[in-house]
């Protein structure tokens, strides 16, 4: 359901019913690209339902935010740019100016687009009530940002920080895969790790025994630990990274078992979506534990371009 997971803790107020919710992120709906635009996002319905925006199953909301773009290579717009100039000389006599040639350039791209194929991305994020926790399965950093973008549109305040704990992650993950034990924490068969003195220089173990003292002589010798796979209370297996960030989520038997064909869509949704943010909000409170609480941090919730473009 949710591949990776970047957290965010949100000190604004937060609606209390789905349909509040959903009247909210109404104003910010997806709405197909027109003829002439390149890219647009919105928000639509995780469940398939018209009429709300959001699910919200145990004390969780569920959003998805969707983006739909134009493909139009920059190859095809000169490619079809050579014929329009072609045009102009014989009918000017003379050689386009750089004015022109931006001209010509509009419009041939003007021309184009409408005729482009459309492709939709889509993102997923959680919102777990109790613990005021946003999580967004995005692998990179710009895109959750366009997530959060999104959802500054959406709210007239909306203050978060990324989550970060007064002890790094990287230090438990460290002593967890120097051979400490951690209640609930077992070492999985995946790790990535940095030379200091050579950002370019990393070394990643797959399908390996992280418990092999050759492997783990690396991290003694001086090169840092970047990203570690684990396996939580017998529940799921991960990798978190030193800034503890989440990927690689697979949970075992209970979500790979076969689904009938008579299952119902929507319970099946739920049931996964409470598995996930019930375990996820069990981890974050382990890491809270072991990393003396919650750091401090200032809000990063200012508007940005792309809020002010109403995220189109």
């Amino acid at each position: 359901m949710f591949r990776n997971v970047r957290f965010y803790r949100v000190s604004s107020p937060w609606p209390e019913s789905e349909q509040e919710l959903s009247d909210i992120l109404i104003k910010n709906s997806f709405i197909p690209c027109g003829p002439l635009t390149e890219r647009r996002s919105g928000w639509e319905s995780p469940a398939n339902d018209d009429q709300q925006l959001c699910r919200r199953v145990g004390g969780a909301d569920l959003l998805q935010m969707r983006t739909q773009s134009r493909l139009l290579p920059a190859a095809a717009i000169q490619e079809a740019l050579v014929d329009r100039v072609d045009e102009y000389r014989q009918r000017m006599a003379q050689e386009p100016s750089r004015r022109v040639l931006r001209r010509l350039k509009e419009e041939t791209r003007d021309e184009l687009l409408p005729k482009s194929l459309l492709k939709s991305e889509r993102i997923n994020g959680f919102f777990i009530l109790s613990e005021r926790l946003l999580g967004i399965d995005a692998a990179s950093e710009n895109k959750a940002e366009r997530f959060l973008d999104l959802l500054r549109a959406s709210f007239q305040d909306f203050s978060f920080t990324p989550l970060a704990f007064n002890t790094a992650p990287g230090d438990l993950l460290t002593a967890l895969f120097l051979g400490d034990s951690l209640q609930g924490f077992e070492l999985a068969d995946e790790c990535r790790m940095q030379d200091l003195s050579e950002q370019k220089s990393v070394a990643t173990w797959r399908h390996a025994h992280l418990a092999d003292s050759a492997i783990r002589q690396h991290v003694i010798d001086g090169m840092q630990l970047t990203h570690l796979g684990i396996e939580y209370n017998d529940i799921f297996r991960c990798v978190i990274s030193a800034e503890g960030h989440i990927s690689k989520i697979k949970f075992g038997e209970m979500e790979a078992a076969d689904v009938s064909d008579d299952e119902d869509p929507l319970a099946l949704l739920d049931a996964r979506f409470v598995l996930l943010t019930g375990t996820l909000r069990e981890l974050v409170k382990d890491l809270k534990d072991k990393l003396g609480g919650y750091a401090a941090a200032q809000s990063s919730g200012k508007a940005t371009k792309a809020q002010q473009a109403n995220a189109a």
